[in-house]
């Protein structure tokens, strides 16, 4: 068995190289998936802490919240699964049909095909002559010749990614789970307590949702944490302020009559 070859040569070992290139694509495809989690989990809780901090401040009434946060919760799940689903779908096929019309062309007209690819690759940098005999290399196959328009004309990839339904699944799920943290303290506490229970709670969470974001983004923990943080208590105060003051200003009892 032949050794592995040292860090500074491991890029001279073709198996190490098209492992390397694997684990990097796996990679993309798993940060793509958990920025939709993310924003679903971000949606998700603000959305619910709107909700159940405006029937909460209007009604004084425990039952009203948690029917009015359950119900919320439930339609942005299937809402947010079926848009996601939906709108990946109809890219894909845009995509595809994209593709399908540069691969016509690659088979119809191929020195037009070449001509643009090497019109592409000087304008990134390289020499006319340079240009002219990548792309010369590359139309001798038709199929590599393809991917490279594809992705400096288009910007696309021919491999198949994550499916639509997977993604639908990761983003739905996300906003359920999340929901579920501005409703907890309403199950558990006094109607009156629970609006501020409910802030301080998502707070936490939502800090939290922030600093784990900076793992991918690289900004500060605490700056990413905070701008979270900072939208959902506008949400979960505008929707306290909103209940309580609507009710009067419609002649009905808010939490303060209760």
């Amino acid at each position: 068995m032949a050794e592995p070859a040292p860090d500074h040569a491991r890029h001279l070992d073709r198996a190490w190289l098209a492992q390397h290139l694997a684990d990097e694509r796996k990679e993309a495809e798993l940060l793509g998936e958990i920025r939709e989690a993310l924003f679903g989990m971000q949606d998700g809780l603000v959305s619910t802490l709107a909700v159940v901090s405006t029937v909460g401040a209007a009604s004084g009434d425990r039952f009203a919240v948690l029917v009015a946060g359950i119900a919320s919760a439930l339609a942005g799940v299937f809402s947010m699964a079926a848009g996601e689903y939906l709108s990946s779908k109809s890219q894909r096929e845009i995509f595809v049909a994209q593709i399908e019309n540069e691969r016509e062309e690659v088979r119809d007209r191929p020195a037009e095909a070449e001509a643009e690819v090497a019109y592409m690759l000087e304008s990134e940098g390289l020499s006319e002559a340079a240009a002219r005999r990548v792309a010369a290399e590359l139309a001798r196959e038709p199929t590599v010749l393809l991917k490279t328009m594809v992705e400096k004309e288009l910007g696309l990839v021919v491999e198949e990614g994550p499916g639509a339904l997977q993604g639908a699944l990761v983003m739905g799920g996300s906003f359920g789970l999340a929901s579920l943290v501005p409703i907890l303290p309403y199950l558990f506490l006094p109607i009156a307590s629970a609006p501020v229970a409910t802030l301080l709670l998502c707070g936490v969470v939502v800090f939290g949702i922030g600093v784990v974001k900076t793992r991918w983004t690289k900004r500060s923990p605490v700056r990413s944490g905070l701008e979270v943080v900072a939208l959902a208590a506008f949400a979960g105060i505008a929707g306290y302020l909103f209940g309580s003051v609507l009710p009067s200003l419609l002649g009905f009892a808010g939490l303060g009559a209760v």
